[in-house]
C-alpha cells in the first residue's frame, strides 16, 4: 500500500501533490540542506576574512567543490546525518560532523574543519536557514495568491455591468454590480500580499548571546559585526543588528500575520461565494462523471470553496499560533521555538491547499443572470434611498418618512413607484428629476459600480508599484 495512505496528516498523504514545491522546502531533509549551506557559506566566508591568517582562502575551484557539498545533498545524505544524531543527540551538530567528515576526504580541506562552525551557536545556522526557507517559499505562497488575485479581478471586469441586489444584515439593499462585488475582494488580497512581500526577512549570526563574545577573543582584530553583516546579505536576508541568543523572529510573525489577513478575505470570498450559489446567483460546472451529494442526485455541492475555507481556517490557527509564540523566548532563549519552528511550512502549505480549491471552485463558476434579475425585480423598495434623497435635495419635508410610511412592510413594485413619484409627495421637485426617477429602476439603480469594478485591475497594479 502507497506511504501516502499510512500518513498521520494529510499535507503528507491527500494533499501531498498539491504541495510539493513546499515539501522540498520544509521537509526535515531541505532543513539539513539549508543548514549545511550556511556552514559552509560561513566558512568560505572565514576563508575570505583576511584578518584571519590561520585559515586559508579557498579558491574559485575549492569554493565550488564546498558548494557541491549541499548542492548535492540528497535523501541518502539526509540519513546520514540522522545516523550522525542518534549518537550525538543535536541535530545541528550532526550537520557539522557531516560535514567535516566531507573534508576529511579531501587533503586539501582537511586542515580547514575546524573552522566549521567556528564561534557559532546552533541559532546562527538555524535562523539562517529558516530564513532560508521563507525566503524560498514565499516566491511560491505569492504567486498561488497571484493566480487567485487575477482569477477574480478577470471575473469582475468579465461581469462589471451584472447589476445584483446587495444585502445588509441579509436584507435587501441598495444594488451593486457582480463585478463590483469581486473587485472588492481582489483588491483586500492584492492588498495584503503586498504586506507580505514587504516584510524583510531577518537573520543573526553572532555567536551565543549575540555579541561575538567568542569571535573576539579568537581574532579581536576582525570586524565581527561587519563580517556577520556581509554574510547575510550575501545569502539574500536582512542583517539584524540586536539579538540575543536568537534572532526574535518578529518578521516571522509579521509575514504571517500579513498571510492571515489575506487568508480572512478569502475566507469571506468563499463564504459569499457559497451564499451566492445558495441563492442562485451562481451555477456550477460539473464534469462528466462526478458526483454531487451520494444521496440526492440532483445536487451539486460547492465543495472546493468549503474546502478552501476550511483548508485556511487551519492554515490560520497555524499561523496565529506561531505569531504568537516565536517572538517569546525567557531571557536570552529557551528551547520552546525550536518545536514550533518546525511547524513553519503547516500553515503555509494548508493555505496553498486553499488557493488550488478556491481557483478550482472559479472556475467552475457560471453566473445566471435570469435569477439575478429577478431578485432585482422583486426588490423595488430599494428605489427608496434615491427618491428621498432627490426630494431632500429639493426641499422637499420629511422625505425619509413618506418613503418610509411607502415602503416598509409593504410590497412594492415598478406600477408603486411610478404612482408615488408621480403624485403630489414630489411637488416641487423639477420634471426632469421626475422623469429620471420614473425611468430609474432597480437594475438601473448602481451608481459608479461597473466603473469601479472595471479599474480594478489597474487598482491593483497601482499597489504594487
Amino acid at each position: 500500500m502507497s506511504n501516502k495512505l499510512n500518513t498521520i496528516s494529510p499535507l503528507d498523504g491527500r494533499y501531498a501533490n498539491s504541495i510539493k514545491d513546499l515539501s522540498d522546502t520544509f521537509s526535515e531533509s531541505a532543513l539539513m540542506g539549508y543548514r549545511l549551506k550556511i556552514e559552509i557559506e560561513y566558512l568560505i566566508a572565514l576563508g575570505n576574512e583576511k584578518a584571519i591568517k590561520d585559515l586559508q582562502s579557498f579558491s574559485k575551484d575549492e569554493q565550488s567543490r564546498l558548494r557541491k557539498i549541499y548542492q548535492n545533498f540528497n535523501t541518502s545524505g539526509a540519513e546520514k546525518v540522522k545516523e550522525i544524531e542518534a549518537t550525538t543527540n543535536h541535530d545541528v551538530k550532526a550537520v557539522e560532523y557531516f560535514l567535516k567528515g566531507k573534508l576529511e576526504q579531501r587533503a586539501y580541506l582537511a586542515a580547514a574543519k575546524e573552522f566549521t562552525h567556528f564561534a557559532c551557536t546552533s541559532e546562527d545556522i538555524n535562523n539562517l536557514s529558516y530564513g532560508l526557507m521563507l525566503k524560498n517559499a514565499l516566491p511560491i505562497l505569492s504567486s498561488s495568491m497571484d493566480q487567485v488575485i487575477n482569477r477574480i479581478s478577470d471575473l469582475a471586469v468579465e461581469h462589471a455591468d451584472a447589476p445584483m441586489l446587495s444585502r445588509t444584515h441579509g436584507q435587501t439593499a441598495s444594488p451593486t454590480t457582480l463585478g463590483k462585488e469581486l473587485a472588492n475582494t481582489a483588491y483586500r488580497l492584492a492588498r495584503q500580499q503586498q504586506q507580505v512581500l514587504k516584510v524583510e526577512l531577518l537573520a543573526k549570526a553572532n555567536g551565543a548571546v549575540g555579541n561575538y563574545n567568542a569571535h573576539m577573543v579568537a581574532y579581536p582584530d576582525v570586524d565581527w559585526e561587519a563580517h556577520a553583516k556581509a554574510v547575510i546579505e550575501t545569502l539574500g536576508l536582512t542583517y539584524n543588528p540586536y539579538t540575543t541568543q536568537i534572532e526574535p523572529h518578529d518578521y516571522i510573525a509579521e509575514v504571517f500575520d500579513a498571510i492571515c489577513r489575506f487568508n480572512t478575505a478569502l475566507i469571506d470570498f468563499n463564504r459569499d461565494v457559497w451564499q451566492y450559489i445558495s441563492m442562485g446567483y451562481f451555477k456550477q460546472k460539473l464534469k462528466d462523471g462526478e458526483v454531487g451529494s451520494s444521496t440526492m442526485p440532483h445536487k451539486v455541492n460547492p465543495i472546493d470553496f468549503e474546502n478552501s475555507e476550511g483548508n485556511l481556517g487551519i492554515a490560520n490557527a497555524t499561523l496565529s499560533h506561531l505569531t504568537q509564540k516565536l517572538p517569546i523566548s525567557r531571557l536570552q532563549r529557551d528551547l520552546t521555538d525550536s518545536t514550533v519552528l518546525r511547524n513553519i511550512g503547516v500553515g503555509l502549505a494548508h493555505s496553498l491547499i486553499a488557493y488550488e480549491a478556491c481557483l478550482k471552485g472559479m472556475s467552475k463558476l457560471e453566473v445566471n443572470p435570469q435569477r439575478l434579475a429577478d431578485d432585482l425585480d422583486n426588490a423595488w423598495e430599494i428605489l427608496a434611498e434615491p427618491i428621498q434623497t432627490v426630494m431632500r435635495r429639493f426641499g422637499v419635508s420629511n422625505p425619509y418618512e413618506k418613503l418610509k410610511a411607502l415602503t416598509r412592510g409593504q410590497t412594492i413594485d415598478a406600477a408603486a413607484i411610478s404612482d408615488f413619484v408621480s403624485g403630489s409627495e414630489l411637488d416641487g421637485v423639477p420634471s426632469e428629476h421626475i422623469e429620471a426617477l420614473k425611468n430609474l429602476s432597480p437594475a438601473t439603480y448602481v451608481g459608479s459600480a461597473a466603473a469601479q469594478a472595471k479599474r480594478i485591475k489597474a487598482q491593483i497594479e497601482a499597489l504594487k508599484n
